[in-house]
């Protein structure tokens, strides 16, 4: 089966030696990516994303395109939002409630603040992404995404009716109607590995560090809504890894970190899924027509190629800095995946 190239519509490339031995494992399968923005100091000024564009065309394939994305504070300007938009430095801009995961310590602390912001975005077409939960420690983890679409962002929807929104590593039954119902202007992405697993993954036969994420994963029945949706056709569900590389050392330790590197494996996990829903007819879309749609761009022109031909990943990715463990690392997957 020969698709055109994916789209990974959510990606951390991260920076420095991690950024040099990451980026091409992204750029291997996928003919572009929308990069997370949640650096050390986080992409919030122009001058930013152009040294961090300049450092990711070094690390990668100079075909791949890395469309890259704006760190949303309390007290960013919006001028310099829609001027960096405008000027095509970023395709979107990112919305990471204050200590919600990853180096979102920058992070927004009252979307109400942001207005002001959120209005021009809206008024020049720029899309939102949103990392879509609570951070109040009264919430559960397991419902922060929910009562996060419930209490912030449908609320936000009906004061700003033109924003365009995407709620990125969608992970409930609550996302899937959420979405479905704003069909005309809001869009998810679904990641390989919240279509993989259950929360039962973090538990198999003792803590399973690896498998810890944020979004944290969900019940069975809201993996099988997620894997609904992602194999339903529906042009605002796409693909987006959220791989997150981490060290190994810091996965297994007091407090470890959370993320899932999963770029050399999404895309045959992804095909495994669709195959086992009888969907492959809805895979490239998925995969490769729906995000590019979503942030006005053109669908790559060049192909990969996938064969059902069972393939052991490799268990770990060594980097200067340590080794990394690979999202099914040691497993054999069902798809081969390789250029046209």
């Amino acid at each position: 089966m020969q698709l055109r190239r994916p789209f990974d519509a959510h990606v951390h490339l991260r920076d420095g030696s991690m950024l040099t031995a990451v980026a091409p494992h992204t750029a291997e399968h996928c003919a572009a990516a929308l990069v997370m923005p949640n650096l050390v100091p986080p992409v919030t000024t122009r001058a930013i994303a152009q040294a961090y564009q300049a450092r990711i065309a070094d690390a990668a394939p100079d075909a791949f395109q890395a469309l890259l994305t704006v760190y949303l504070t309390d007290g960013i300007a919006a001028d310099e939002v829609v001027a960096g938009f405008v000027a095509g430095d970023w395709v979107a801009a990112k919305l990471y409630p204050a200590h919600a995961t990853t180096n979102s310590a920058h992070g927004v602390s009252d979307i109400q603040g942001l207005l002001p912001v959120l209005e021009a975005m809206a008024e020049v077409g720029m899309p939102l992404c949103v990392h879509g939960e609570v951070t109040d420690p009264s919430v559960d983890i397991f419902d922060r995404e929910a009562v996060f679409l419930k209490t912030i962002l449908g609320p936000l929807l009906q004061q700003l009716p033109t924003l365009r929104v995407i709620v990125e590593h969608a992970t409930t039954a609550a996302a899937v109607d959420f979405v479905q119902h704003h069909a005309d202007r809001v869009a998810m992405s679904i990641t390989a590995h919240h279509l993989w697993w259950n929360r039962n993954a973090l538990f198999d036969g003792g803590l399973r560090p690896h498998a810890y994420c944020l979004p944290v994963l969900k019940r069975e029945t809201d993996r099988e809504a997620l894997v609904r949706a992602a194999t339903s056709g529906a042009a605002n569900v796409f693909f987006g890894t959220d791989s997150a590389p981490h060290l190994i050392g810091r996965k297994e330790t007091d407090c470890g970190c959370a993320g899932v590197f999963s770029s050399p494996t999404a895309v045959a996990t992804v095909a495994e899924v669709f195959d086992n829903a009888n969907a492959l007819a809805h895979l490239e879309a998925f995969l490769s027509l729906n995000g590019p749609a979503w942030y006005g761009q053109k669908p790559s022109e060049d192909r990969i190629t996938l064969r059902k031909q069972p393939t052991t990943a490799a268990a770990e990715l060594a980097t200067p800095e340590g080794p990394v463990r690979i999202f099914r690392g040691g497993e054999t997957l069902r798809y081969a995946v390789s250029a046209e």
